[in-house]
């Protein structure tokens, strides 16, 4: 909503004269009424289902809510903020805010480095404002972009985000609206860009209430994992929906947002969105990352100056499940499909992008996954080793540094923060946190028990699911669970955690110093792989005048290699002398180097 403009399609807008328009699309209701801060009104029809009341001399933080002819009460669907939890009244709020950074436009994705996290279990208090005092922190150690796990309002105070049913509210138990302006705020004055992920594709099973005054807003026909499809067809689904990223990114100054599960939502309006995001905010760096198991490439297309036409970068699942199978040599689930050959795999996601680009995938009955994705920028791909989905679906939300050795998770965050495609972190990892990340909810009794069953359901493919182990499961709604989510700042503090923070720093900065400048130029992957032997591999990248090369052995043996590495410098050696040896013909066990020379020496 803004104030003194047009009043919005959805919601309720309070005006500069302390006037206020509240409206809802309820076609299934022949009449509605408004209870303002405690006094009912009856709402005019308006033609194709709205509903409209005018009225003045209001405040902001009035309370609101619609009353059904049956004299049930239920909130806005386009709440702002909410009096206390997803079923009771919503509140009027005013987009003005006193911003400490008022020129702020944004980084170029190719300066890029994200950290994840989660908001109610990164910081001690579970805030908005407990994440913003560890800003420093993530701005001294080499990032660049935060990403939120989504904060609009869902039932109760614990959860992922994910079952969200007021897309446009900031969660009132992490701090609201102004605390989310406060972050952003202070994350800009810092440098840091701001991402927040956004789930377009279902709404959660408790508090939502739309279907019963405008069950038009679904599609009976199709569904989700998750529940009913949206029926983003209808004119007034779509304003809702379209509406939804453009608030965050204007209201909030967020520089990005990360679509969840993008295959559950129709490609035209995934278009239409990314469209009018571009033209709305040309002015500015704006990222539209996806996520999207089918490993396609025509929503990331790229003009001849290598601007993103639709959407910015796919995160890519590839790369994180061959690097997975090689650290813990895990078969089961998705795995089944690059346990075969993870170096290989390994090598394809870093030299091409995707690792499946039409290939028969065992985890889906050897049906064809992916498209060609070698022609794509390596800025088109998000990899990672960690993230919320690859640790919390996991029975017992083990993270990569309990699965692996020590010496391979280094390797691997080599491999991750030195290769030219864009590196996200999950919290923590980057002092080595050993606290699990665990599924959370905070719902109650048969949908509490229908969570929980419904998961090891979805994971049966996964050995940490058996009915064997279903005992000693984490129940996702016990509050234990999520206070065991909790990151342990302490361990950053201890000589592991301080060895594993120095190697982010030292990292992170060799990629802002030897790959950022040039990765702008890369209008493809121009990446070549060469597999040495079973735990063995070599990639070289063409960065406009540059060449980078990445040798690496997870393996426990000396790797005979045959090539030329004159003129080659090392930016990064994780042992001393390597390229000393690999100039000699050998790749010693356990060890990575990336080796920069100039493009026309191909090593």
């Amino acid at each position: 909503m803004r104030r003194g403009g047009p009043p919005p399609r959805w919601g309720a807008s309070l005006q500069e004269d302390g006037s206020a328009v509240f409206r809802l699309w309820a076609p299934a209701v022949e009449h509605l009424r408004l209870r303002l801060d405690g006094e009912e009104h009856e709402m005019q029809p308006l033609a194709e289902g709205w509903f409209e009341f005018r009225a003045g001399d209001l405040e902001e933080g009035a309370a609101y809510q619609f009353v059904l002819p049956d004299g049930m009460t239920v909130p806005d669907p386009a709440s702002r903020a909410q009096a206390s939890d997803v079923h009771g009244p919503s509140l009027l709020t005013s987009p003005a805010f006193d911003w400490k950074v008022r020129d702020w436009t944004g980084r170029p994705w190719d300066e890029a480095i994200i950290y994840e996290l989660h908001p109610g279990t990164f910081s001690s208090e579970g805030t908005f404002d407990g994440i913003r005092r560890k800003l420093d922190h993530l701005a001294e150690t080499g990032f660049t972009a935060i990403e939120l796990m989504p904060v609009a309002q869902f039932s109760g105070n614990r959860g992922w985000g994910y079952d969200g049913v007021l897309p446009y509210c900031p969660h009132s138990a992490y701090g609201g609206v102004k605390g989310l302006k406060r972050l952003v705020d202070a994350a800009h004055e810092r440098g840091l860009m701001m991402i927040l992920d956004v789930v377009y594709n279902h709404f959660g099973p408790d508090g939502n209430y739309l279907h019963t005054y405008a069950p038009d807003f679904f599609d009976p026909d199709r569904h989700t994992p998750w529940g009913p499809a949206i029926r983003f067809e209808e004119p007034a689904v779509r304003a809702f929906i379209l509406d939804n990223p453009v608030y965050w990114l204007e209201e909030f100054r967020f520089d990005g947002l990360r679509f969840d599960a993008i295959d559950q939502i129709e490609t035209p309006i995934l278009e239409d969105m990314a469209r009018g995001i571009r033209e709305r905010f040309a002015g500015r760096h704006i990222h539209l990352t996806t996520e999207d198991e089918r490993n396609i490439v025509a929503l990331h297309p790229c003009d001849a100056e290598n601007r993103r036409i639709l959407f910015t970068a796919e995160w890519n699942d590839d790369f994180h499940h061959a690097a997975h199978c090689l650290a813990t040599g895990e078969d089961a689930g998705y795995y089944a499909g690059f346990a075969d050959n993870p170096a290989g795999h390994l090598a394809r996601a870093l030299a091409e992008g995707f690792c499946y680009q039409g290939e028969p995938y065992a985890p889906r009955q050897g049906k064809p996954r992916g498209e060609p994705s070698a022609g794509q920028p390596p800025t088109a791909f998000v990899d990672f080793l960690q993230n919320h989905d690859q640790i919390g679906n996991r029975a017992f939300g083990e993270r990569l540094t309990v699965l692996a050795d020590e010496e391979t998770v280094e390797l691997l965050t080599a491999v991750l923060l030195l290769n030219p495609q864009i590196p996200l972190v999950f919290m923590g990892e980057e002092y080595g946190e050993t606290n699990p990340f665990l599924f959370f909810t905070g719902f109650h009794g048969s949908l509490a028990k229908a969570v929980r069953e419904g998961r090891r359901r979805e994971f049966a493919d996964f050995g940490h699911f058996s009915d064997e182990k279903a005992e000693e499961i984490p129940d996702p709604n016990a509050l234990s669970t999520f206070e065991a989510s909790m990151l342990g700042w302490h361990r950053m503090e201890t000589g592991p955690g301080r060895r594993r923070l120095d190697l982010f720093r030292r990292l992170l900065e060799l990629r802002r110093t030897h790959l950022v400048p040039y990765l702008h130029a890369m209008k493809s992957m121009q990446g070549q792989a060469e597999r040495l032997d079973d735990d063995a591999l070599c990639v070289r990248w063409h960065m406009a005048s540059r060449m980078l090369c990445m040798v690496v052995n997870f393996g426990t043996a000396n790797v005979a290699i045959e090539k030329d590495f004159t003129g080659f410098d090392a930016i990064y050696e994780s042992r001393d002398g390597l390229l000393a040896a690999l100039t000699q013909g050998r790749a010693p066990p356990a060890s990575v180097a990336f080796l920069l020379a100039e493009a026309a020496n191909d090593g």
